[in-house]
């Protein structure tokens, strides 16, 4: 670590992803930090830590696109306001954009493939997998798909 202390971003769709990213308190407890999931009907908040929304996204909706931008808008708004060093993310498409800022501004993605894939990537997965600085997956058997991730086993 440098002398300027690390501001790291952490990035989850809602719901599974959201919670295996949460298995990471205490590295956001360490580091200056902020945090950035999609809007749902329920709020959730990590102690002392900033909180940014973005829109769901599904490939299938008709209007996948506007919300894609709507994100990426989003999501240059807060990379330059907030100015992390590194994006940790589990995925999924709402995150790209933050995921893709990381990396024109030369910063450091960590990517970590679904728990509950074992036996297939995700779509995220693969494309996000040729710009990940760092590359994890959490079943051995994922190594197939992504052979230069690390398996380091469940975050649970």
């Amino acid at each position: 670590m440098s002398k300027k202390e690390k501001k790291l971003c952490f990035a989850a769709s809602s719901g599974g992803h959201y919670e295996q990213l949460l298995m990471l308190k205490p590295l956001m407890e360490k580091y200056k930090s902020f945090l950035i999931t999609e809007k749902t009907a329920y709020k959730s908040s990590v102690n002392n830590k900033k909180m940014y929304y973005m829109r769901q996204v599904n490939r299938k909706e008709k209007l996948f696109i506007f919300a894609m931008l709507i994100n990426a808008f989003k999501s240059l708004f807060i990379f330059i306001k907030e100015r992390p060093d590194v994006v940790i993310t589990t995925g999924v498409l709402a995150m790209i954009p933050i995921c893709l800022l990381a990396k024109i501004f030369r910063k450091k993605l960590i990517y970590i493939e679904s728990f509950a894939k074992i036996t297939s990537p995700t779509e995220t997965g693969k494309f996000l997998y040729k710009y990940a600085d760092r590359f994890y997956v959490q079943w051995e058997s994922m190594k197939e798909y992504y052979p230069d991730a690390v398996c380091l086993g469940g975050i649970y």
